[in-house]
């Protein structure tokens, strides 16, 4: 079994490619907010991620942070369980506490209604 030189944490920005998608799904290679545990990543070489876009809608979903200086969101309604061997997973940075609170808090709202 092939393993990841890179093991992603909660909080890291990464990129992955998101690609093949559907209808309003984000597509590509993108950045992403990693939710889940380095141990389940580690365990599954998968991680569960939100993407992040710069296409800023103002929809109650999103989060916003800052990558390179350019505004961005994550998008917390559109999570995914993604194969980090497959999605080429590499490090961008961390979003501060706060901000994967907030994503966490949506996440949590989408799901418990």
């Amino acid at each position: 079994m092939v393993k990841i030189a890179y093991i992603p944490e909660r909080g890291d920005m990464v990129w992955l490619s998101f690609g093949p998608t559907l209808g309003h799904e984000q597509a590509g290679r993108r950045p992403a907010l990693i939710l889940s545990s380095r141990d389940y990543n580690k365990k599954t070489d998968m991680a569960i991620c939100c993407p992040i876009t710069q296409s800023i809608k103002g929809y109650s979903f999103e989060v916003e942070i800052l990558i390179f200086e350019r505004k961005c969101v994550v998008l917390a309604d559109q999570i995914r369980a993604l194969d980090l061997l497959e999605r080429d997973c590499q490090f961008i940075g961390k979003v501060l506490d706060m901000q994967l609170l907030e994503v966490q808090d949506k996440v949590n709202e989408l799901i418990k209604g």
